[in-house]
């Protein structure tokens, strides 16, 4: 317990020197620049605390359970005893398909709770009014997410170059690009960033590098990272070819 304590002080501390510059410049600014009174100033002290906190503690279950889960998960998955294969057989592709099943289930089940694409899917059914359905932009995202994993755990495994899977899948993107719809291009690429936030990317850098470790030949700082970036980028894919869904069936609505 006494350890436990002592790491949440240690991030504390580590927590408020991160978060103090900014604290700074928007006082500066208020006060020097505008020269005027930090409004509501009670309450703002009072939600900065609890900023920090919440920071820290998030920063602490990152370091005590999900950096760990991914890991131990990746690790389990990838073992030899429980795949059945041993030898040859354990750079083979095709023994590890529970690591991509799994891989796409957590990529999906993530992104659907990530607060950030709640969020933007929110606003953007606000700003379209209803047209664009929250949960239908949200499970979009979300599938893109679990096809993006899927493929990058199967990157990691195979030993394949991650620029050749980036450099397609923008190739990809820039010819949806101008055929997508122009109001949800923004909102598409946008889509592709947000996923890549406080829930998906312990997980699944816990996930990379935790099966780049299990798997032999694998190098955890040359393979372990970059799944992120296929997080990023499908979803944009997933995105982009729903709207142009979405534009064809008006289209055939109208004829």
């Amino acid at each position: 317990m006494i350890d436990y304590i002592t790491d949440f002080a240690l991030v504390l501390f580590y927590t408020i020197r991160d978060v103090l510059p900014i604290i700074v410049l928007i006082v500066f600014f208020q006060l020097v620049v505008l020269k005027q009174p930090i409004p509501h100033l009670k309450r703002m002290v009072i939600g900065g605390i609890y900023v920090v906190l919440g920071l820290a503690l998030f920063l602490m279950g990152l370091e005590k359970a999900l950096f760990p889960v991914g890991k131990i998960m990746a690790s389990q998955l990838s073992d030899p005893s429980f795949i059945g294969v041993s030898g040859a057989d354990l750079t083979n592709w095709r023994s590890y398909y529970w690591i991509y099943i799994f891989s796409a289930l957590i990529g999906f089940s993530t992104t659907i709770a990530e607060p950030s694409l709640i969020a933007v899917a929110i606003k953007a059914d606000e700003v379209s009014g209803g047209t664009i359905n929250p949960w239908g932009l949200r499970i979009t995202v979300a599938v893109g997410v679990a096809f993006a994993l899927a493929l990058g755990t199967f990157r990691i495994v195979s030993g394949t170059p991650l620029y050749i899977y980036i450099m397609v899948g923008y190739i990809i993107v820039i010819i949806q690009t101008f055929f997508a719809p122009k109001e949800l291009i923004a909102l598409a690429y946008d889509s592709g960033g947000v996923t890549t936030s406080t829930v998906t990317v312990p997980i699944v850098a816990a996930l990379g590098l935790g099966l780049s470790s299990a798997v032999p030949g694998r190098n955890p700082a040359i393979d372990g990272f970059g799944l992120i970036a296929f997080a990023s980028l499908f979803p944009i894919i997933a995105v982009l070819g729903y709207a142009q869904f979405i534009s064809m069936k008006k289209r055939f609505i109208k004829n």
